[in-house]
């Protein structure tokens, strides 16, 4: 079994950065593919990146993409979000999330994070 929690989330403005952190416990991380989801007010759950086991492939939405960079570092049971030029749209509830594949549907992940709030000002 998994157990995530996450940090580094917080008021930012427009064109900064914010780097989110999900450390993992477990004794199967290392073996799990690791996925970022967010949900903006009055808005679904969306994908937002996602890395595979090995952290040697990783998976972007259109709409962060260039912008947003995941990786992990397994010897801490990690996996960062690195998010970059932030936008007021990117304001939303970020979730660390992790499954056996890292695909960009919600129900490959069987593991989440509490949820961390990122608001970006205009």
């Amino acid at each position: 079994q998994v157990q995530l929690v996450e940090s580094g989330g917080g008021l930012v403005q427009a064109g900064g950065s914010l780097r989110l952190s999900c450390t993992a416990s477990g004794r199967t991380f290392s073996m799990v593919a690791m996925g970022w989801f967010r949900q903006a007010p009055g808005k679904e759950r969306e994908f937002v990146a996602s890395i595979n086991r090995r952290g040697d492939n990783s998976y972007y939405a259109d709409s962060v993409k260039g912008r947003f960079t995941i990786s992990r570092d397994n010897a801490k049971n990690t996996v960062y979000l690195q998010m970059n030029i932030l936008k007021p749209e990117d304001t939303a509830v970020y979730y660390c999330a992790a499954g056996t594949s890292p695909g960009a549907a919600s129900w490959q992940y069987a593991y989440w994070a509490q949820g961390t709030q990122v608001t970006v000002s205009s």
